[in-house]
């Protein structure tokens, strides 16, 4: 038996964009992505001009930590707001936000979403 041990304070990769950050560490063929999101983040102002897409094309499951984030689908229609304490799944097709004064954090986990976060898709 092995254990692997890392810190997401000393994170394998860091990807800073406007109003928020994440920094991701990769375990055995997963990675674990900390959000940090702050007021004033909008995926559609901080991550579009990144990706190039016309919403989030990626698919996220994670944990909130602290902060809130509105999710609404491409459609318009409201999905969720995040609090801490919840689980949530997103599909692709989505903009998301931060509510409030609070940033938000969350914790997210992938064998590919976390890889191509704030990236070119």
């Amino acid at each position: 038996m092995s254990i692997r041990n890392k810190r997401l304070e000393s994170p394998d990769d860091v990807r800073s964009f406007e109003n928020g950050k994440v920094e991701v560490v990769n375990l055995g063929g997963f990675s674990i992505m900390r959000m940090i999101l702050q007021p004033g983040w909008r995926w559609s102002k901080s991550i579009k001009p990144i990706t190039k897409t016309d919403s989030c094309q990626l698919h996220h499951i994670g944990y909130v930590i602290s902060g809130r984030l509105k999710v609404v689908a491409s459609d318009g229609k409201e999905v969720a707001e995040l609090q801490p304490g919840s689980a949530y799944e997103i599909l692709p097709g989505h903009d998301a936000w931060v509510v409030g004064d609070e940033p938000f954090i969350a914790l997210e986990l992938s064998q590919d979403t976390v890889a191509k976060y704030a990236k070119p898709l």
